[in-house]
């Protein structure tokens, strides 16, 4: 019996995506629940599964944009992998049953849950540069192959002389013109999710009035705080106790305060929510992405903590799902721990508003009278001037800035 392989729906409103790379070639065997290939959507990557054992046929190569819905390929349950299919795998397989020792010549066994398939940056590096995995050596837990292990391998590496056909169907190759006075000049298609955050920065900043209002957080006795606990706070919970929790906690007492700062504008009417869904912005080899911490007045510090350390874990290894960026009624963006000082966030539409965040630094204030020296960061907000007032953004900063620099009124919720 021949089962369909159709695209899944993988988000509200999204009606096509990219077929990023198949993991598993035509003709070959597959078993139930191995991935069989990886999707781009405009918002994430998605892995699709076998339903059944048997024999793949793909009908679409990597790199076509496909339908929801649409069929891309078929499994045979009753099928035999033909001759062609039991090789060694070839520069477009995940798969890599062993991998020798350069310095000794040694052969190591991975794991094979380990080979199973590579994460999706791992992948894309393997088509990229043709580079035969199973002729690389990982460095990755377990002995699983990394983005670097591809990225490094010597040119030569593993490479067959089909490689070059399988990389031009599943990938369009950067092109290189003359040389210019400042070197050669390379162009490389954007990627789909790259194409979108575009389309989606520059549809936010024509559709709404964004105005930026600035405010600074003396950080000092947070700082103080998290020195404190944060050995005892990391034995208990296994996270590190960051700010991420602080400032969660203090925008949520700020979005009650200022119902308009978690609404937005649908057509005539303003849309308000009584909940508190809190995108974090996180940078990803994709590009940023802002999943979002469901329900985050309901969480404790740690409970936040632990959220963000989820998160970001998953946008390291290309595992955000459509669901995670979904349903967000205010942002926060962190440009501090790349070191920027001050910014002017853009919308994440269709939210209203959106906090961000900046580098701490020492700096000279006056306190009561006299000189000291304080860990300051400059916070910004930006928001639709369509929905939002000045004196309620002021409002909303003002309410951040208070809950930070004193952090026992978080606990009480004043």
């Amino acid at each position: 019996m021949k089962l369909e392989v159709k695209v899944p729906a993988v988000g509200e409103s999204i009606t096509e995506a990219v077929i990023g790379s198949w993991t598993k070639k035509s003709g070959e065997f597959v078993k139930m629940n191995d991935v069989i290939l990886l999707l781009e959507t405009d918002k994430a990557s998605v892995e699709v599964v076998a339903e059944k054992d048997g024999v793949l046929t793909t009908t679409a190569q990597a790199g076509d944009t496909v339908k929801i819905g649409s069929i891309i390929g078929s499994i045979d349950t009753d099928g035999k992998p033909s001759a062609a299919a039991t090789p060694a795998a070839p520069s477009t397989s995940a798969t890599a049953p062993a991998a020798a020792t350069p310095a000794t010549g040694a052969t190591r066994t991975t794991h094979p849950d380990l080979t199973a398939h590579l994460s999706p940056a791992t992948q894309r590096a393997v088509n990229e540069t043709g580079i035969d995995p199973a002729s690389i050596s990982g460095t990755g837990l377990g002995g699983r192959l990394t983005k670097s292990d591809v990225l490094n391998a010597p040119a030569t590496s593993g490479k067959s002389p089909a490689a070059p056909a399988a990389v031009a169907k599943s990938t369009t190759a950067p092109t290189v013109s003359g040389p210019s006075k400042q070197g050669d000049i390379k162009r490389v298609p954007m990627t789909t999710i790259r194409k979108k955050i575009a389309e989606r920065l520059v549809q936010a900043q024509h559709n709404a009035a964004i105005l930026t209002t600035f405010n600074e957080i003396d950080m000092t006795k947070v700082i103080e705080l998290r020195g404190k606990y944060k050995d005892k706070f990391k034995e208990k919970y296994g996270v590190n106790l960051g700010f991420n929790g602080f400032f969660v906690k203090a925008a949520i007492e700020a979005l009650k305060a200022t119902p308009a700062v978690n609404a937005w504008i649908t057509g005539d009417e303003i849309e308000y929510h009584n909940y508190y869904n809190i995108g974090i912005a996180v940078s990803t080899e994709r590009g940023l992405m802002v999943p979002v911490i469901k329900d985050a007045d309901t969480l404790s510090v740690a409970g936040i903590e632990l959220a963000v350390r989820d998160l970001a874990l998953k946008g390291r290894d290309g595992k955000i799902t459509p669901d995670d960026l979904m349903g967000g009624t205010f942002s926060i963006t962190n440009g501090g721990v790349f070191g920027s000082l001050l910014s002017t966030p853009i919308l994440n539409a269709p939210q209203s508003a959106i906090l961000g965040l900046h580098k701490i630094e020492e700096r000279a204030v006056v306190i009561n009278g006299k000189i000291e020296v304080r860990s300051m960061m400059y916070v910004a907000m930006s928001y639709d001037h369509r929905i939002i007032d000045g004196k309620e953004a002021v409002g909303f900063l003002v309410k951040i800035k208070e809950g930070v620099e004193d952090p026992e009124r978080l606990l009480i919720e004043v």
